[in-house]
């Protein structure tokens, strides 16, 4: 299985420790799934992470870097336009060039990407509830 996560479900994971911990948890312990960064959601991660509002610690935000290091796959997707929110484009980027099955996000401005691109966009619950619960 291929993913593609948005920023708002690693910052929720990094924060909170509940549903989207579980779900980037699940991920990244099925040896059939494969997370999908380009360098442009790399740097989002990490500048976002960054933000002094969300007040994580440096140690918190090394852990969360060496695991996007080990963890992800980066690749060089092409640039797509994006209308809705040109933030949203490097994720539906990622996605197309990966061939993502999923695009987890909390973000409701993807609904109108459905129709770019054949990957399943899911908010964080409904892929917990629909992938994670259902593969026990």
């Amino acid at each position: 299985m291929r993913v593609v996560i948005d920023t708002n479900v690693l910052v929720s994971a990094a924060l909170r420790d509940r549903g989207p911990q579980v779900v980037i948890e699940w991920i990244l312990a099925q040896p059939d799934c494969e997370w999908f960064v380009s360098p442009a959601i790399l740097n989002e991660y990490e500048a976002v992470l960054a933000r002094p509002r969300f007040g994580l610690t440096e140690d918190l935000r090394t852990r969360w870097r060496e695991l996007l290091t080990r963890s992800t796959t980066t690749i060089e997707p092409a640039a797509i336009e994006f209308p809705r929110d040109q933030e949203d484009a490097p994720f539906l980027a990622c996605a197309i060039a990966a061939r993502a099955d999923y695009l987890i996000t909390g973000d409701r401005d993807f609904v109108e990407a459905l129709k770019l691109l054949a990957t399943t966009i899911l908010s964080v619950s409904m892929f917990k509830r629909l992938v994670c619960d259902t593969a026990r």
